[in-house]
C-alpha cells in the first residue's frame, strides 16, 4: 500500500533510520525524554513551548512500514484548567475588558450629551460586563489550545517540581502523579499578589487584583492600597462605575517608574475624573467591621495618624515572584533576596540546563517582556543565540487616558548624568485629539544632547500604549528624534503628536 524509493529515511534531526523489518505494525521512538519542558503556561511560558516546538525540538517515530511522523518534545506543565497563566485569567485581558466597558457607561453617561449624542434610560448591568469578560478570556484561553494543537505542543495538567537537573514529579489534577524527563527545563511560573501582613484577603471585602475583577455590586466606596499600574486601573474601572474611589501611596507620586511631569499630570487628570489620592501615606492597619473596612493611615511626612472607612479595600502594592512548591533547593537553583530566580546568561540559571523567564525573574513584570524571553529562551536552545533589548520595554496604563513609555525617564538621566534635550506637544494642538473632544495629555521626547539619540518616550493621552510602539522601533535601531521628526504621519492622526514632539526635541514644532 505504501513503498518508499529508498530504504533510509532522515529523522527531524537529519540522522538516517533504518526501516522496520516487517509490515506488521510496531512503533519506535528515538527518545525517552522531552526536549523541552515548560514549567508554566502564562505568557512566556506558552510562548516558549510554542517557539520551542516551532524550532524543531522534536523526534521522530513511525506507526506504519516506511511512513515516519514527527512527535513534538517539547511539552508545557500548567495546573489551570485553562492556559494563559495570570495575564489572561485574572490580569491583562480581564481588566482591559472591563476597563473598555466601563469607560463606555462613562461616556454614555457623562460625555453623550456634549456630543449631540441624547437618550434617556442608560442603565448599568454589571452581569452583563462581568460575563462580557469573561467570554472574551474564554474565547483566548481556547486559542491558546489551539495554538499547542497546532504546534504538537504537550499539555500536562498539574503542579511540577524538580526531581533533579532533568527530571519533574507533576503532581497531576485528576489524580496521581507522573514523572516527566527533560533535557532543557523553562521555569515561567510568573508571579503571585503581594499581600500586607495582618490583611485577610476575604476577596469580598479586602480583596487583591483577582477580587477586584469580580465584584458582585459596585461599592459605595472603594480603598485602593497602592496607586500603582494595577491599582490605578481597576480603581478607574469601578470610579466610572459610580465609586468613590481613594488610592493610598506611600510614595509621593503614582505611577511607580513614570515620568516626574508625566506622573503629575496623570494625577491631575485622574483626580479631574472624581479619584481621590493620599500621597505619602502608609497603612498601619486594615480590619473587617462588620460590612466595612476600617483603615488606619499614617502621614510619612508628619506622621499624623488617621483613621477612615470603606466598603472594599484592594490592595495593589506589587507582586511577588510564584516558586512556592517548586522544588529548587532539590537542584540548588539560587534565588535572589526578593525571591527571584537568578540568571546568568541566555536565560539560564546555575545550573546550565535550566533556564528562567517572566515575572519569576529580574526585570519589569511584564507580560510582553516575558513573551519575548520566551521566544529568547528557546532559540538559545536551539540555536544558542537570542535577543531581548531591556532598554527598549514600554510599559502602558490603560486607563482614560493612557499612559505609555519607553526608555529612561528625566530622572534616571540626571543621576546618570547625561546631557538630554526635551520636546514636548500637547495634544490640545493636535487636530484629531480636538475633533473627536479627547485632548487631555502630552507627548515628550528625551534624546542625547549631541546625537540626538532617543533615549526615551513618555505619552499621555488617548491611545499612549498604541502609539509607544513607534518610539519603541526607532529606539530598538538606534534612531534620532530627527528620524520621526522627518518621517511623514498621516493627517489627522494622534500620532502627529509624536512628529511635533519629536521635532521639538531637535529643533521646533509647527503646529505649537
Amino acid at each position: 500500500m505504501f513503498s518508499l524509493r529508498s530504504s533510509i529515511v532522515k529523522s527531524s534531526r537529519g540522522l538516517p533510520l533504518s526501516r522496520p523489518a516487517s509490515a506488521s505494525f510496531r512503533l519506535y521512538s528515538s527518545a525517552s525524554e522531552y526536549d523541552t519542558v515548560v514549567i508554566g503556561a502564562g505568557p512566556g511560558g506558552y510562548v516558549a513551548a510554542i517557539k520551542a516546538a516551532q524550532l524543531g525540538q522534536k523526534v521522530s517515530y513511525f506507526a506504519l512500514p516506511y511512513i515516519y511522523y514527527f512527535l513534538a518534545l517539547t511539552a508545557c506543565i500548567e495546573s489551570r484548567e485553562t492556559l494563559g497563566g495570570t495575564c489572561l485569567n485574572v490580569g491583562c485581558i480581564p481588566s482591559k475588558s472591563l476597563l473598555h466597558n466601563s469607560h463606555l457607561y462613562h461616556e454614555a453617561t457623562t460625555e453623550f450629551k456634549n456630543r449631540g449624542i441624547e437618550f434617556s434610560g442608560i442603565s448599568l448591568n454589571l452581569d452583563k460586563m462581568l460575563s462580557e469578560k469573561t467570554k472574551s478570556v474564554g474565547a483566548l484561553t481556547k486559542g491558546i489550545e489551539f495554538l499547542f494543537k497546532k504546534n504538537k505542543v504537550d499539555w500536562i495538567k498539574g503542579k511540577g517540581s524538580f526531581v533533579n537537573n532533568n527530571e519533574l514529579s507533576v503532581a497531576l489534577n485528576d489524580g496521581g502523579s507522573s514523572t516527566i524527563k527533560a533535557k532543557n527545563i523553562i521555569i515561567a511560573t510568573g508571579s503571585i499578589p503581594t499581600q500586607i501582613p495582618g490583611f485577610d484577603i476575604d476577596q469580598t471585602h479586602i480583596v487583591d487584583s483577582t477580587g477586584a475583577l469580580s465584584l458582585q455590586k459596585v461599592p459605595k466606596r472603594l480603598v485602593v492600597v497602592g496607586a500603582g499600574v494595577i491599582g490605578l486601573e481597576l480603581g478607574s474601572v469601578w470610579s466610572r462605575l459610580g465609586s468613590e474611589v481613594t488610592a493610598i501611596e506611600f510614595m509621593p507620586e503614582i505611577g511607580a517608574g513614570m515620568d516626574s511631569e508625566i506622573s503629575k499630570n496623570f494625577q491631575r487628570l485622574m483626580t479631574k475624573q472624581g479619584m481621590k489620592f493620599k500621597m505619602s501615606t502608609k497603612v498601619l492597619s486594615c480590619k473587617r467591621v462588620d460590612d466595612k473596612v476600617v483603615l488606619e493611615l499614617e502621614s510619612v511626612k508628619t506622621g499624623a495618624v488617621e483613621t477612615i472607612e470603606s466598603d472594599v479595600v484592594l490592595v495593589s502594592i506589587g507582586r511577588r515572584p510564584f516558586t512556592d512548591g517548586l522544588g529548587l533547593e532539590k537542584v540548588g537553583v539560587e534565588v535572589d533576596n526578593k525571591g527571584r530566580v537568578i540568571q546568568t546568561q541566555a536565560f539560564q540559571t546555575n545550573v546550565p540546563n535550566i533556564r528562567v523567564i517572566g515575572d519569576v525573574t529580574t526585570g519589569p513584570m511584564l507580560a510582553h517582556k516575558a513573551e519575548d524571553e520566551g521566544v529568547a529562551a528557546a532559540e538559545f536552545i536551539s540555536n544558542g543565540y537570542g535577543h531581548v533589548n531591556y532598554n527598549v520595554i514600554p510599559s502602558v496604563i490603560y486607563t482614560h487616558p493612557e499612559v505609555a513609555w519607553v526608555g529612561k525617564n528625566e530622572k534616571e538621566l540626571k543621576e546618570a548624568g547625561v546631557k538630554y534635550n526635551v520636546g514636548t506637544f500637547p495634544f490640545t494642538a493636535n487636530s484629531r485629539a480636538k475633533t473627536v473632544n479627547d485632548a487631555d495629555g502630552m507627548v515628550k521626547f528625551l534624546a542625547d544632547s549631541e546625537t540626538d539619540r532617543i533615549l526615551g518616550v513618555h505619552i499621555i493621552g488617548s491611545n499612549a500604549g498604541e502609539m509607544i510602539a513607534e518610539a519603541a522601533l526607532a529606539m530598538e535601531y538606534g534612531g534620532s528624534a530627527e528620524d520621526i521628526g522627518r518621517t511623514c504621519h498621516a493627517h489627522p492622526t494622534l500620532s502627529e503628536a509624536m512628529k511635533e514632539a519629536a521635532m521639538a526635541t531637535y529643533s521646533k514644532a509647527i503646529h505649537f
